[in-house]
C-alpha cells in the first residue's frame, strides 16, 4: 500500500537554517512500536534462532511417518505449526528491526542470519509436501475425518490442490537450495536503481536539490513546469543510459518466471501465480477488458487537468502536478488518528476502539529518522501486534490516508489471527487491498461531507480522483503489460529493450489518450516499476479498491447485516479463497460489475471536479 504537533517528533533546525532527520535515539520511545510481544530484546531474539536452528535439525526424524496413521501426520503438523510461528516471530523482528535504521549493521546482520537459517529448514524439509501428497487418497479422507486433525483440514485440503504440480522429493529440494538466489534479479535491480544510478541535482528556488527515486514523486508535483521538465528530463536520461542492463535484467525476472511454470506443469507463469489464490484467469482478462471499455472518463480527467493547467500540451511531466490549491490544516498525529476513528465509526465500537487504542499505544512506529525505511506498511503477524510502520507528516492530508489504510490492513490481521489457527490465518493480498482501501473510501466520505468550503472539497475529491487513477486504472495497465511481456516470453520471442518499449509505449497512449504527448524517453518508464519483479501482483490492488468500493456501498447503506458479512471477510483470514470471502461479503470478484462500478465512481468524482473548478 498524507496534522498543533510537538517539533522533536518530526524535524528540528540545525545550524544552517535547514532542519534535519533526527537519529533514532532522539525519537521518544511512545512514538515508536513496541516488538516485545515479539521478543523481549536482541538477546532474546538470538536465543529463539538458537532454538529455531535446534528444532530445524528434528525435521528428519519425522520422514517416512506421515502417512502411518493420522496421529503421526498430527505430530508433525503440531510440530511445523510451534516451528512456523517461531520463525515468524523471528523474521518479523529482525525485518522490523532492520527498518528501523537500515544502516544498522546488527539489525542487517541478524536478518541475514535469520535468511540463511530459514533456507536451510526449507531444504531440511522440502521432503514433507511431496510426502503428504503421496499419501492414497482414501487413506487421507480418512485421515481428515480425526479429530486431532481438525484445525489442519483447511491446510491440508489446500495443500492437496497442488498435488498435480509437486515434483519429487529430490527435485523439490534443488528447487528450495535455488530459493536463495531466485532474487538476484530483484536486488541487482534495486542496487542499479536505488544506489548506483546517478540522477544529479536541479537547481530550484529554494537552491540545489538531490534528484533520487524518493524525490521525484516531489518534483512531479511542482507547481513550477519548468522544474517538472527538468526533473523529468535529467530522472529519465539516467535509465536510458542503463537501458539495455534494465532490460536484461527484467527480461530475466520473466523468463524465471516462465521457466518455474513450466518445471511445476503449468500452462502459463500467469496460471502458475493465480493458482494459490485459486483465481481464474478470467478474473485478470475481466479486469483488463473492463477497465480498456471505460477509459472516457480517464481520458476526460486528462482532459481536465490540461484545461486547469492552461497547458497548449499535456506532458507526461504535468500528470502529477497539483490543479487544486493545498486546503487542508496540519494534524497531529492524535488529531489523525481522532478523524480517522470518526470516518470508521459505521464499523462500530469494537474495531474502532481497537484501533485507536492500536493507533495511540504502540502498534505504530510514527515518525521519519535517519535511517529508517520510506514509505509505509502494516506487519499482522499471529503472535505479535499488527505493527504499522509510517513517516507520518503533520502537514500531508496523503499521510492521513495512508494511516487509514494501513490501520485497514493491521484490523484485517487482528480479526484473522484471533478467528483462526495458525496454519491458515493468513488471509492473501488479493483480500489485503480490501480491507485497507475500503477505509480510504470511508475517510474519503468523511471528510468531503465534513468540508466547510468549496476550496476544500475540490482538494478533497481531486486527491481522491488521483489514487484510484493510481490504484485502478494504472495498476491496470501494469497488468497489461505484465500479461504482454508473459506472453511473448512464452511465446519464444527475446524480451530486447525495444521490444519491452515498443509494449508499454502502445499501452501509454491508450491509457493517457488523445491529449497526452508523450516524450521519446516516456517509454522508460517501463523498465523503472520494483513492482514488476514480483509478477502478476498489481492486478491485485486494481481489484482490491473495485471491491471495496463496493462493500463500502454496501455497508454504508444497509444495516447490521451488511456490517457483519463485512466482519465476516475480515475474520476469514485464510479459511476461504479470496473469490469466496468476497462474495460471502457481497461482492462478486468473478465477474466484471465491481470493475465496472469502480469506473464509475472515478467518472463521477470527474464530474465533481468539473462542477467545482473546471
Amino acid at each position: 500500500m498524507q496534522y498543533p504537533f510537538e517539533k522533536k517528533n518530526k524535524t528540528s533546525p540545525d545550524e544552517s537554517g535547514g532542519a534535519k532527520i533526527p537519529v533514532r535515539s532522539e525519537i521518544a520511545v511512545t512514538d515508536t512500536w513496541d516488538l516485545s510481544k515479539l521478543f523481549a530484546g536482541d538477546a532474546d531474539w538470538e536465543a529463539g534462532l538458537k532454538d529455531y536452528e535446534t528444532r530445524t535439525e528434528q525435521i528428519p526424524a519425522f520422514r517416512g511417518t506421515l502417512g502411518i496413521s493420522a496421529d503421526h501426520l498430527a505430530d508433525y503438523l503440531d510440530f511445523s505449526k510451534n516451528l512456523g510461528i517461531l520463525e515468524e516471530r523471528l523474521n518479523y523482528y529482525s525485518d522490523l528491526r532492520q527498518t528501523e535504521d537500515e544502516g544498522n549493521n546488527a539489525a542487517r546482520t541478524m536478518t541475514g542470519r535469520f535468511t540463511m537459517a530459514f533456507a536451510k529448514t526449507q531444504a531440511a524439509s522440502a521432503w514433507a509436501v511431496p510426502e503428504i501428497q503421496s499419501i492414497p487418497e482414501d487413506r487421507m479422507k480418512q485421515f481428515l475425518a480425526e479429530l486431532r486433525l481438525a484445525e489442519y483440514r483447511i491446510y491440508l485440503q489446500k495443500l492437496l490442490r497442488y498435488k498435480p504440480y509437486i515434483l519429487s522429493d529430490k527435485e523439490e529440494r534443488i528447487l528450495a537450495l535455488h530459493g536463495e538466489s531466485e532474487n538476484l534479479a530483484t536486488e541487482a535491480f534495486s542496487v542499479l536503481t536505488n544506489v548506483d544510478m546517478d540522477f544529479g541535482v536541479l537547481d530550484t528556488p529554494e537552491g540545489k536539490r538531490p534528484l533520487s527515486q524518493s524525490t521525484w514523486s516531489v518534483f512531479m508535483e511542482n507547481p513550477d513546469r519548468t522544474i517538472r521538465r527538468r526533473a523529468y528530463t535529467e530522472f529519465y536520461r539516467a535509465f536510458d543510459s542503463h537501458k539495455t542492463t534494465l532490460a536484461a535484467l527484467y527480461s530475466g525476472s520473466v523468463k524465471q518466471d516462465a521457466v518455474k511454470a513450466r518445471i511445476r506443469g503449468f500452462p502459463s507463469a500467469r496460471a502458475a501465480h493465480l493458482f494459490p489464490d485459486n483465481v481464474p484467469e478470467s478474473v485478470y482478462d475481466n479486469l483488463i477488458a473492463t477497465v480498456s471499455a471505460n477509459l472516457k472518463p480517464l481520458h476526460r480527467y486528462y482532459a481536465l487537468r490540461k484545461r486547469i493547467l492552461q497547458l497548449d500540451e499535456l506532458r507526461h511531466y504535468d500528470v502529477y502536478a497539483p490543479i487544486t490549491p493545498k486546503a487542508v490544516k496540519p494534524a497531529s498525529w492524535d488529531e489523525a488518528v481522532q478523524i480517522i476513528a470518526s470516518a470508521l465509526s459505521p464499523l462500530g465500537k469494537e474495531y474502532v476502539e481497537t484501533l485507536r487504542a492500536g493507533l495511540q499505544g504502540r502498534w505504530a512506529d510514527r515518525y521519519e529518522n535517519k535511517g529508517k525505511r520510506s514509505g509505509a506498511f502494516s506487519a499482522g503477524s499471529y503472535a505479535g501486534e499488527p505493527y504499522i510502520l509510517m513517516n507520518y507528516k503533520e502537514d500531508s492530508l496523503r499521510d492521513m490516508f495512508t494511516l487509514a489504510h494501513e490501520g485497514g490492513h493491521s484490523m484485517h490481521s487482528w480479526y484473522s489471527a484471533r478467528s483462526n489457527p495458525f496454519m491458515h490465518y493468513g488471509y492473501t493480498i488479493f483480500e489485503a487491498e480490501v480491507a485497507s482501501t475500503f477505509n480510504e473510501e470511508l475517510l474519503f466520505r468523511y471528510l468531503k461531507n465534513q468540508a466547510d468550503s468549496k476550496e476544500l472539497k475540490a482538494y478533497i475529491i481531486n486527491k481522491r480522483a488521483d489514487d484510484i487513477l493510481a490504484t485502478l486504472y494504472r495498476q491496470t495497465m501494469f497488468a497489461e503489460f505484465e500479461h504482454r511481456t508473459h506472453a511473448l516470453e512464452e511465446a519464444g520471442r527475446p524480451l530486447t529493450a525495444e521490444v519491452l518499449r515498443k509494449e508499454y509505449r502502445e499501452l501509454l497512449g491508450k491509457y493517457f489518450g488523445p491529449e497526452m504527448v508523450l516524450e521519446e524517453t516516456s517509454d522508460l518508464e517501463g523498465l523503472r516499476i520494483p513492482h514488476f519483479y514480483r509478477a502478476f501482483y498489481v492486478y491485485k490492488y486494481a481489484t482490491g479498491l473495485s471491491a471495496s468500493l463496493a462493500l463500502a456501498e454496501r455497508v454504508l447503506a444497509g444495516g447490521a447485516r451488511e456490517r457483519e458479512d463485512y466482519f465476516g471477510f475480515l475474520k476469514s483470514g485464510g479459511s476461504r479463497f479470496p473469490i469466496e470471502s468476497l462474495k460471502l461479503a457481497g461482492v462478486d470478484m468473478a465477474s466484471p460489475e465491481p470493475v465496472a462500478a469502480g469506473c464509475a465512481v472515478f467518472s463521477r468524482l470527474v464530474d465533481d471536479l468539473e462542477t467545482l473548478i473546471g
